[in-house]
């Protein structure tokens, strides 16, 4: 595992444990999908989902707007030279793999 891969991992962890703490959505879930760091790791695109789905765009913008907060955290509990500028974006795997299984079910499969 090369040593970007070990901070994906890492931030999508900590990303994770602070999104659960710090971001509250009335009666909705976001998960951390994915953690991708650029190789300098000055820029991270994180993956996340949300459900129910009508809630992305506010999940989005509470991201955006603690994305400073959460960078901050991060540099305090972390030992990395760097804690990269987050770009948040949603994930659609889980729906996408929820519209094909519904399509193999009305074919029969």
């Amino acid at each position: 595992m090369s040593r970007v891969d070990q901070i994906n991992e890492l931030l999508r962890s900590e990303m994770a444990n602070l999104i659960s703490r710090e971001i509250k959505l009335d009666s909705g879930l976001i998960t951390v999908c994915h953690v991708d760091c650029s190789p300098d790791l000055k820029n991270a695109k994180i993956g996340i989902s949300v459900l129910p789905d009508n809630l992305s765009g506010t999940a989005l913008q509470k991201l955006r707007k603690h994305s400073g907060l959460f960078r901050k955290t991060l540099n305090k509990k972390l030992n990395l030279k760097y804690i990269p500028k987050f770009n948040w974006v949603i994930d659609a795997t889980e729906k996408n793999a929820a519209e094909i299984e519904d399509i193999l079910k009305q074919v029969g499969l």
